[in-house]
């Protein structure tokens, strides 16, 4: 990773997830140990204390969810100067859509690109100096070192192998599930894989909501959501419906001085010639999506609040 992220000795990372979190581990002591490079960490995530910290020790480079860059870009101290330093961001987990990239690259001024991993198997894929920026918005890279990728066709998970690959769950129920016989982990993820190589994760295996029989990706609403210029980060969950067992629900963040409502979702999903059964039947609008200590949106508790609301 520190060859594919062109990292060298005067590089900084600022690393706000809990070292107990695989990306605080791998990103804010392994890969700084290797290059090596400083590596600056945070107690608690807070956009403010973030920008004084890349200002004063020269951050060039973040590894996160869209939450902490989205968080960064929305703080009242933002500016380009506290800024100026960084030259990547590399974004992963749920939500990295081309619409975020674009943005972030924008007002970050900086390469803004996609990297897929998870805690079982960290460094999956990502793109690397030289590739095409316009796989670095639309998909989530491709193979790093001798990673193996492959699609089960029944139902389009993602199966992995290759070295980085944990060994197993600590519970050996867990795995006879987690593995295929011959070794593939099940990353529980859905995605697609083109002729040239390159992943686009288009979401989560329980990330699917399921309304009158039809599944769907809750990342692909998402998706649409964030194309939009007035939203600025969303999560679409299922809402409990005694008829159609669950509805979509959009929790969205906007734009400073702008609005989105449940009409303007509609015709905005129409406009994109999305089907009517994967538009939202609710649209809520928050000032800050929860989020978990790695940044990561708080699915659970928007689930909890989409049934409580109803």
């Amino acid at each position: 990773m520190a060859r594919v992220h062109q990292l060298r000795t005067d590089d900084a990372i600022l690393m706000p997830a809990p070292l107990a979190h695989i990306s605080g581990l791998l990103n804010g002591v392994l890969l700084p140990g290797v290059v090596p490079m400083k590596s600056v960490l945070m107690p608690k995530w807070d956009p403010d204390e973030a920008l004084r910290l890349i200002e004063r020790e020269r951050v060039t480079f973040m590894i996160g969810p869209p939450t902490f860059f989205i968080g960064l870009m929305g703080a009242a101290t933002f500016s380009r100067a506290a800024v100026d330093s960084l030259r990547l961001v590399s974004s992963g987990g749920a939500g990295v859509t081309a619409a975020f990239v674009d943005e972030a690259s924008a007002k970050l001024g900086c390469t803004v690109k996609r990297t897929y991993g998870s805690t079982e198997a960290p460094t999956v894929t990502t793109t690397q100096a030289g590739d095409d920026p316009v796989r670095a918005s639309s998909t989530d890279g491709r193979p790093t070192g001798e990673v193996e990728l492959l699609i089960d066709h029944a139902n389009g998970e993602l199966l992995v192998r290759g070295p980085e690959l944990f060994s197993g769950y600590t519970s050996p129920d867990r795995n006879v599930d987690a593995f295929t016989d011959d070794g593939w982990f099940r990353t529980g993820d859905v995605g697609t894989i083109d002729d040239a190589g390159w992943l686009t994760i288009v979401g989560r295996i329980k990330d699917v909501i399921i309304r009158g029989g039809e599944n769907i990706a809750a990342a692909e609403v998402e998706a649409v959501l964030e194309s939009h210029p007035d939203v600025r980060h969303a999560v679409a969950v299922g809402a409990p419906d005694a008829r159609l067992g669950e509805r979509v629900v959009a929790f969205v963040q906007l734009v400073p001085h702008s609005s989105f409502g449940l009409d303007e979702c509609r015709a905005w999903f129409e406009t994109r010639g999305i089907a009517r059964f994967k538009t939202p039947e609710r649209v809520v609008t928050v000032d800050e999506l929860p989020v978990l200590a790695a940044g990561k949106p708080d699915r659970g508790a928007l689930r909890a609040r989409a049934a409580s609301e109803d």
